[in-house]
């Protein structure tokens, strides 16, 4: 049986959106207002999306149930598999005690967290983001910075923060990739476009993380590091993206990036040391900083063997993302199942998309070619020159699972609510409440993009919601398909900070549990704020010139 989405199941677009963003209000407010744990704050809202999609929507028990269960299995493999194994990396390092020199090494290069957060969260974050994406890169930043000092809050929120410019291109160019396979841009032309958005903003996160973090006057006592930082990323992204391609974007401009910042800081540092000892009780720690140790130097083969495990997950998560890796893989062992009763069952309908189209429902147990399969191995490797024994790794990773079990769950149930909502076409409701802006679409539909993000933790999975809808209403509208298909990836990357999977992974790296209504607080004020600007960008490339000039059409 066949089951037609409805976009307007009460004929009054204002009473059928109110219904369609009940089931995230619910979530956000009980995670975020009422601190009710996460895992029950997603529980809440995925009996409230599964109600909805029922009762408002007619989507038949059974095929709602099993949208949900595939969300789930999602979640599980192959986002849940890499937080578990970041941990179990990070869990290695920590108790052999090269976590520490790997600390200490990096406060070597600079004391200053503030030149800190720039190095690790924004440049080896972007690296990452660009090798693996799905949660990697805060997985991996937030557990380096509560070494080094920074307070859960503060490693939590500002990894989310740094993890935005870079996303649009991550894992090898994944989102964009997936935009013009599934809803027909031209690949080149849409990375183009993305790429003559996003450098500006590459530009101003470095400045807008440094004063989340220290304040106006503390930014500004950098600002040479800085723009050095936001410069040499921003620049080869522009670059990549328009005379090369969506891969390896961020992979280079990270590594430039890195380079020239760890170059820069041999010649300069900041008269004034921002370090958690030297501003204890100093009015603008905020709190964000905890007391550490002066800094220890070790012996060159002491910061070999801890930087090694590291540069091994470097190396594993690379390889693992190139696409022949991926598909030699997949082709030893990647069984794939089809959603019985859901597969195909589901149709969406125009305006969404030009004729009535099935939404495909086929599991991948992609297990080898996951990307948390090679952090795993890039963990086995590096417990190996750690010199563990094999009872002691099995021992290790069983208490990771024990660690990190609550976090999993939250993850399963946050993708069964968000893949829930595409199957019952409630956040279809909410992207065209969007579209019917008008003249004020390219802001409003940058801003679709972002709600895509929040509500399904992926950038890729925003690109196939609502990648046609926005084609669609740029053809009604006289704007350019390829500006709008760009702008939802690029508005997109702000709501990647404020998504429930990413503040889990955030909250489970950096060992806050239950936490994560108080991380959603951190960033949601900045991720609104730099998603409006992405907003008022794309609407000046829409009118005005000299703006305009830039748009691919």
């Amino acid at each position: 049986m066949v089951w037609q989405q409805i976009y307007d199941p009460f004929g009054n677009m204002v009473i059928s959106t109110a219904l369609a963003a009940v089931p995230v209000v619910v979530m956000l407010v009980a995670l975020g207002f009422l601190h009710i744990k996460a895992h029950i704050a997603a529980a809440a809202g995925l009996v409230a999306a599964l109600a909805v999609a029922m009762l408002a929507y007619g989507m038949p028990l059974g095929m709602a149930g099993r949208a949900a269960m595939y969300g789930g299995l999602t979640g599980l493999l192959p986002i849940g598999w890499i937080v578990l194994n970041i941990i179990f990396l990070q869990q290695l390092a920590e108790q052999n005690g090269s976590f520490k020199v790997l600390q200490d090494s990096l406060s070597g290069i600079t004391e200053d967290r503030r030149l800190q957060l720039l190095l690790i969260a924004f440049c080896f974050g972007a690296f990452f983001e660009g090798a693996a994406g799905f949660g990697t890169p805060v997985a991996v930043t937030a557990g380096i910075l509560i070494g080094l000092g920074f307070s859960p809050l503060a490693a939590s929120g500002l990894s989310l923060i740094a993890n935005t410019a870079p996303v649009a291109f991550g894992a090898l160019g994944t989102p964009v990739i997936t935009l013009a396979k599934v809803h027909g841009y031209d690949l080149i032309q849409v990375t183009a476009m993305i790429g003559r958005q996003l450098p500006f903003f590459s530009l101003l996160v470095p400045f807008w993380l440094i004063w989340a973090f220290a304040g106006r006057k503390a930014m500004l006592e950098i600002w040479p590091a800085i723009l050095l930082t936001g410069l040499s990323f921003a620049i080869p992204q522009y670059l990549v993206s328009n005379f090369i391609g969506p891969e390896l974007v961020d992979i280079i401009a990270a590594l430039v990036s890195m380079i020239c910042l760890v170059l820069f800081l041999r010649v300069w540092q900041p008269r004034r040391i921002w370090s958690s000892t030297s501003l204890k009780g100093h009015e603008t720690d905020g709190g964000q900083l905890k007391p550490a140790k002066a800094v220890v130097r070790h012996p060159r083969s002491a910061l070999i063997a801890a930087w090694l495990p590291w540069l091994t997950l470097t190396l594993f998560v690379f390889v693992w993302g190139l696409p022949p890796v991926k598909a030699w893989l997949n082709g030893i062992w990647a069984p794939s199942f089809k959603i019985d009763g859901l597969h195909n069952l589901v149709e969406k309908m125009p305006p969404v998309v030009t004729q009535p189209t099935p939404e495909g429902a086929v599991y991948v147990l992609g297990l080898l070619s996951a990307t948390g399969t090679g952090i795993l191995m890039s963990a086995v490797v590096g417990g190996l020159f750690m010199k563990y024994r094999p009872v002691q790794w099995v021992a290790i990773f069983g208490r990771t699972v024990w660690l990190v079990r609550y976090s999993l769950l939250t993850i399963v149930l946050m993708l069964a609510l968000g893949t829930l909502t595409r199957y019952s076409g409630t956040d279809t409701t909410l992207g065209l409440a969007f579209a019917g802006t008008g003249v004020l679409y390219p802001f409003f539909g940058t801003l679709m993009g972002w709600i895509g993000v929040a509500m399904t933790g992926s950038d890729t999975a925003s690109n196939v919601l609502f990648g046609g809808m926005q084609r669609v209403a740029a053809d009604q509208l006289g704007l350019s398909p390829n500006l709008m298909g760009a702008a939802n990836s690029s508005g997109g990357v702000m709501g990647k900070m404020i998504d429930a999977q990413s503040i889990v992974v955030a909250s489970t790296a950096t060992r806050w549990f239950n936490h994560e209504g108080d991380i959603l607080r951190y960033v949601f004020f900045h991720s609104v704020a730099l998603a409006c600007l992405v907003g008022g960008f794309v609407t000046l490339q829409a009118y005005v010139w000299p703006f305009s000039q830039m748009v691919v059409r």
